[in-house]
């Protein structure tokens, strides 16, 4: 439909930023990864993952938005995080 054609535009370039900015996180993420691997600290720190996922859910609460959509959202994130770092580290290992 025509009418929605400006806002699927406004949204599609919005969806291209998150894109980079998850790619851009996940380089982090690498980054952590080996520095894990290399010092023998876990993929998993539960108090981590507690304070980046309520962080965010309070966040979002702030600024009107679901936080326990938030907490979905950033559990999906961390755990692929978590298993991303678990396999540099497996791959290190090798």
């Amino acid at each position: 439909m025509e009418l929605l054609k400006p806002y699927r535009a406004r949204i599609d370039a919005l969806d291209d930023k998150i894109v980079d900015l998850l790619v851009e996180r996940a380089g982090i993420i690498a980054e952590v990864g080996h520095l894990k691997a290399r010092e023998g600290i876990p993929a998993i720190l539960q108090d981590r993952v507690d304070q980046v996922r309520e962080r965010n859910a309070a966040r979002a609460a702030e600024k009107g938005l679901d936080p326990d959509l938030v907490r979905a959202l950033y559990a999906m994130l961390i755990q692929w995080s978590c298993d991303l770092e678990e396999q540099i580290k497996a791959d290190k290992a090798a």
